[in-house]
């Protein structure tokens, strides 16, 4: 893999404005197309291509599997918790409203953007886990038996 110098500094180049972009997505969804699961499967890219091209134990230490397996969860409990708080709030669950009962537009677009992060963060995590292990698995013959 040492030998691919191109490809290994135009990555390093691209996953930054990636995750950029991702973010982009991700706080303009509710004004825009977008929101959490496409940022997060654009977020989730970025630590996808850097473990392609530098190989799977290099993206396991930028972005180890622990931590891959609590965001799936915290997302979880962003999107559900959101829900709580309004159910708290006594009204309905996932009714923004509560959030800014004096102004509903601005509970709507509250409401909104923490559900679309819980989705966000849920997505990256499992699209990481799941390249994980795929990527992680090893293969049922080697090259030379072909």
């Amino acid at each position: 893999m040492r030998h691919h110098l191109i490809l290994r500094v135009i990555t390093k180049l691209l996953v930054g404005p990636i995750m950029l972009f991702a973010l982009y997505v991700q706080f303009h969804g509710d004004y825009s197309p977008g929101g959490g699961f496409q940022a997060g499967v654009i977020m989730a890219v970025a630590f996808i291509l850097y473990g392609i091209v530098f190989g799977l134990n290099k993206a396991e230490e930028v972005f180890p599997p622990w931590l891959v397996h609590k965001l799936v969860a915290l997302g979880v409990l962003i999107y559900a918790g959101t829900g709580l708080v309004s159910l708290f709030l006594g009204y309905n669950y996932l009714d923004y409203d509560a959030f800014a009962p004096h102004h509903p537009s601005h509970g709507q677009h509250w409401g909104i953007l923490a559900v679309e992060f819980g989705v966000g963060v849920t997505v990256t995590g499992v699209m990481v886990a799941i390249y994980y292990a795929f990527a992680g698995r090893p293969p049922p013959m080697q090259d030379e038996d072909w």
